[in-house]
């Protein structure tokens, strides 16, 4: 009798442990994944979908009544179990943005984030919003590693730094060309609206072997929305507590079933002179900007763009107007700047393509007394073959780029004739790729590119790219040997030669800078059984300069003497980037950059100026599913940078204090088509020391007492022997403000 009880319990049991079996079906994009992990949260039992995307999963119990979908490239999912109902229907799993976007800047053709040999860092519309800005320069501030770098506290000009380099070693490119560079990396940032942008793409270190010169330091590709990908019409605009209005319309429209195009147009203005730190000065530039860009897509074969600014701003004495403009009765800053561009790409097939770009850039300008009128007309053109063979990923490319540039200074003026000379750059070039996949974990990328520069002659620039990672690509890691050039423009890079405040100074004629980089990238991907996921990206850099044309600020407070530095210059270090995706709604973003930059020369060893040892960034996201709101906390802290005072007397420090400006934001979406939002940015409120611009009661010197060689004197009236100096910047003045703003689209 105890036999036969307990063998029925023992059938019981047995029926029991198959009475739960869960099943379900998981897909992306309408499509079935195979391979996705389907784990019962806190417990190690799970089975992952076949290749129709279905699973089953038996339990003899349901205490744990979640199960946890993940996958790699894709968000993880919490699904409940319903013990009414077993089958879960069909999971849809997201891509993730951040490592399953589709990349071209490193390799020249699109390829996925994950499979791509050269580490590239990927940014999205989505994480822009968070932080919304009038122009994608002051947009790049949350990316880590990247410090958009005010040049003057005047005219608020400036540029890009990667890594801690100076903003001219940045390429930043439009739709993979080579649109924004010599004048326009001083004004020509501030006319690209975000909202026109799809995505940005990072490479930091030489990237010269695909893009040439420029791409020395890293490169920044700007990605432009496609119209079949946007709303038929999108109205995104906003406005701040001093005065600052931005709007983008942007207006999708179709030539035919097969044409399509989209029209964006943008405008900001700032036009209410603020000076909190009574200085006399404006504390941020009055800017007045005009933008309209075109985009026209013909099928898949042909796309052409073309994009207009038109902008006036000016900075200065804060009773400065128009009239007192290139006079000496009130000190003031004024540019006008009018700006062409044409750029597009046609496929003749999957393997042959070309790029193709013009641009024509107009800058009027006064920087006090002195004039500065410069012209500068770039054309490109870029053909590209792709060819696999076997394990071999071949890439070929021809390339030419002509740069026409004219000014009023004298880097135009022939010393022999004493008559301006236009600067007229030919610059054909060719270049060699081969990707080798050994097997499902190496890869092997080398390419060289040869360039004919009709000033400097030859210009080689090599690299070899090698990547490893585990099956499930959970685990990459990369390394980048490359050489990357550049040939230098200095009116056209350094505002500081164009102030007025200081003579410029040629000892040589200016030889190409060189550089050598080697870069280490490990990037690891982890989910978690309570259904977190996290990504860690650790790199480390050492680039080695030579050639490097470096200002001089110190030997004589008045001068900036340019030449090649005959000796070497470092920069190194190392940097983070950490991701956490969290069930409840919660996103954590946190990065950080270790900076290490010095010039050695006559067993010297000096820190150059405007570059921080730390730089460090962060941002919270939470989302409130049920309300449709969304919470985004940004921050950025800035290490000490050197900074250029006047003299061994000049009272101010040497170094800048680390500084953290942090940013709030809430989003309310109210519907599909209609969402506002608004905050505080500098949350706490910081600005640079009252002092930055040198003798800002005097800005003509009138009061100064030189001696024959031109040096300021010390005097009771100029005890410092200061005279007037806008270069002493490192931040905005712009202190605590809100803003508010509206989306709206029509689909």
């Amino acid at each position: 009798m105890i036999i036969r009880t307990l063998f029925f319990l023992f059938l019981f049991k047995i029926a029991s442990a198959q009475e739960f079996s869960i099943t379900g079906k998981v897909l992306s994009n309408g499509q079935p994944l195979e391979g996705v992990t389907v784990l019962l949260k806190g417990s190690n039992i799970g089975v992952i979908t076949n290749y129709k995307g279905k699973f089953q999963l038996d339990l003899n119990n349901l205490k744990n009544e979640k199960l946890i979908f993940s996958y790699i490239g894709y968000n993880p999912v919490v699904k409940r179990i319903d013990p009414q109902n077993l089958n879960l229907g069909t999971i849809i799993l997201k891509a993730d943005e951040n490592l399953d976007e589709v990349v071209i800047s490193g390799t020249l053709k699109p390829v996925s984030r994950l499979d791509s040999s050269v580490p590239v860092e990927v940014y999205t519309q989505t994480f822009f919003k968070s932080n919304p800005t009038a122009s994608i320069f002051g947009a790049l501030e949350n990316i880590n590693g990247i410090r958009p770098q005010l040049n003057c506290n005047v005219c608020n000009t400036g540029d890009i730094h990667i890594n801690g380099q100076e903003g001219s070693y940045t390429m930043i490119l439009i739709d993979g060309l080579p649109i924004v560079s010599g004048l326009s990396t001083i004004y020509g940032l501030s006319g690209i609206p975000q909202s026109l942008i799809e995505r940005v793409e990072v490479i930091k270190g030489p990237a010269s072997t695909l893009y040439g010169s420029e791409a020395i330091g890293g490169l920044i590709n700007l990605i432009t929305r496609l119209p079949e990908n946007t709303s038929k019409l999108v109205v995104d605009s906003f406005l701040s507590g001093w005065g600052e209005v931005n709007t983008d319309i942007g207006y999708k429209y179709s030539l035919s079933s097969k044409n399509s195009g989209l029209l964006a147009v943008n405008y900001f203005n700032y036009s209410n002179p603020i000076d909190n730190n009574q200085d006399g000065f404006t504390d941020l530039t009055l800017q007045d900007r005009f933008s309209i860009f075109n985009k026209l897509t013909f099928g898949k074969k042909l796309s052409i763009a073309t994009r207009f600014i038109y902008e006036d701003r000016w900075g200065g004495q804060i009773n400065w107007s128009p009239e007192y403009r290139g006079g000496d009765s009130l000190y003031g800053e004024s540019i006008y700047t009018s700006r062409f561009e044409i750029f597009g790409k046609y496929e003749f097939n999957p393997k042959l393509s070309i790029n193709f770009s013009f641009n024509d850039h107009n800058q009027n300008s006064f920087y006090g007394l002195t004039a500065f009128n410069a012209n500068q007309t770039i054309g490109f053109g870029q053909f590209i073959w792709n060819q696999k063979v076997k394990r071999h990923d071949i890439l070929f490319g021809l390339a030419y780029r002509y740069t026409y540039y004219d000014d009023d200074t004298t880097a135009t003026l022939n010393e022999f004739t004493l008559f301006n000379e236009p600067s007229k750059m030919h610059l054909p070039g060719l270049f060699f790729q081969d990707e080798i996949k050994f097997n499902l974990k190496n890869t092997l990328l080398f390419g060289f590119r040869y360039d004919y520069n009709s000033i400097h002659g030859n210009i080689l620039t090599p690299r070899i790219n090698y990547k490893i990672s585990n099956l499930d690509k959970s685990t990459t890691f990369r390394l980048s040997i490359g050489s990357g050039y550049r040939v230098a423009q200095v009116f056209t890079e350094d505002h500081a030669a164009l102030t007025g405040a200081r003579d410029v100074i040629f000892i040589e004629e200016l030889d190409p800078e060189r550089s050598w980089n080697i870069n280490g990238n490990f990037l690891k991907k982890l989910y978690l059984k309570q259904g977190a996921m996290i990504d860690f990206d650790f790199s480390i850099f050492h680039t080695r300069f030579s050639n490097k044309i470096i200002p001089d600020y110190d030997t004589d407070p008045n001068k900036i003497i340019y030449t090649n530095l005959y000796g070497s210059s470092v920069n190194q270090g190392a940097s983070f980037n950490l991701n956490v995706l969290i069930q409840n709604g919660i996103r954590v973003n946190l990065g950080a950059t270790y900076i290490d930059s010095y010039i050695y020369e006559e067993d010297l060893k000096i820190t150059p100026y405007l570059t921080e040892n730390f730089q460090g960034v962060w941002k919270v996201e939470k989302k409130w599913k049920a309300s449709n709101l969304v919470l985004d906390i940004t921050g950025i802290i800035t290490g000490p940078m050197r900074l250029p005072i006047l003299g061994p007397l000049d009272p101010r420090p040497d170094y800048s204090s680390i500084f953290h400006i942090l940013n709030f934001q809430l989003t309310k979406s109210w519907n599909n088509t209609f969402e506002t939002y608004g905050g505080v940015k500098n949350l706490l409120d910081f600005t640079p020391s009252k002092d930055s611009i040198a003798r800002s009661f005097d800005p003509f010197d009138n009061g100064v007492t030189f001696d024959s060689e031109g040096n300021a004197l010390s005097t009771q009236n100029n005890p410092f022997a200061l005279t007037f100096d806008p270069s002493y910047v490192y931040a905005s003045n712009q202190g605590i403000r809100y803003f508010f703003g509206l989306r709206w689209k029509l689909n």
